[in-house]
């Protein structure tokens, strides 16, 4: 079978399943994992995949379309659990934390301490909602014209949130990358570059399905990071290539693995 062929197979059994393991396709195609994950390397730099810890998933968009609110504000998968609690294990009492309204975002919610005295701000409808009535913690709602998400990034946001000075402010986005974190429009990463400009600390929150991935709208260079946690399914490569940039990158280990 010529390369070639072998890596449309490959192609075709990865829109089937959504995900590969190279262990399982050298078996299929009686070849070392070296020579697999040469094909998947090869395809990855054709934009045909993206190579994961131990296999690949299929390419993501530059824009993605929005989760449904089901999916967007649930529990989360088991790594984006991992990487809330290892986010949250950084919050102190009476810190002043930004959470803003990406997935894993919301996750953190569950994961926070009870009665710990904090103040949070928020530009998500629903994050507020779900903090109202926690009595111990200050909830402060970010005003400007509100999108049909419930969440708000417009440019009376901006001014809004240029008012406070955050201990820690939580960043994400669809794709996270040594060239950056990377939203779908340019109005919701105005709004992070704000966001990151009254923080003292910044802490970015990926999984790997977001992990080595570029995207449409730049919030900013990742060296502008104090810290970014991720999971262990994470590509291995894409981690060290942002660790090179001087950036602390933690592992999270997900419960049970």
């Amino acid at each position: 079978m010529f390369a070639e062929e072998r890596r449309q197979k490959i192609l075709t059994l990865l829109h089937q399943e959504q995900r590969v393991l190279a262990k399982d396709l050298a078996e299929k195609f009686m070849l070392s994992i070296d020579s697999i994950r040469r094909d998947l390397t090869i395809m990855e730099e054709k934009g045909l995949l993206k190579k994961t810890h131990g296999g690949a998933i299929p390419a993501m968009k530059v824009r993605q379309a929005p989760q449904s609110p089901e999916t967007r504000y649930g529990d989360g998968s088991p790594q984006g659990r991992a990487v809330a609690k290892a986010a949250v294990s950084y919050i102190r009492e009476h810190d002043t934390v930004f959470i803003g309204s990406g997935s894993i975002s919301y996750v953190l919610l569950a994961l926070l301490p009870d009665h710990m005295p904090l103040t949070i701000v928020t530009n998500s409808m629903r994050v507020a909602e779900e903090l109202r009535e926690r009595e111990w913690i200050d909830t402060y709602f970010i005003g400007g014209r509100i999108k049909p998400s419930g969440n708000i990034t417009d440019s009376l946001a901006n001014e809004f949130v240029r008012q406070f000075k955050f201990d820690i402010s939580f960043a994400t986005g669809g794709g996270v990358s040594e060239e950056g974190i990377f939203v779908a429009t340019p109005e919701v990463a105005a709004f992070g570059r704000s966001v990151s400009a009254v923080s003292r600390r910044r802490i970015g929150i990926t999984t790997h399905h977001s992990l080595g991935n570029d995207g449409f709208a730049k919030v900013g260079p990742i060296e502008d990071l104090d810290l970014l946690i991720t999971d262990e399914d994470a590509d291995p490569e894409a981690i060290e290539r942002i660790r090179a940039l001087g950036v602390q990158v933690i592992v999270a280990q997900t419960e049970n693995s």
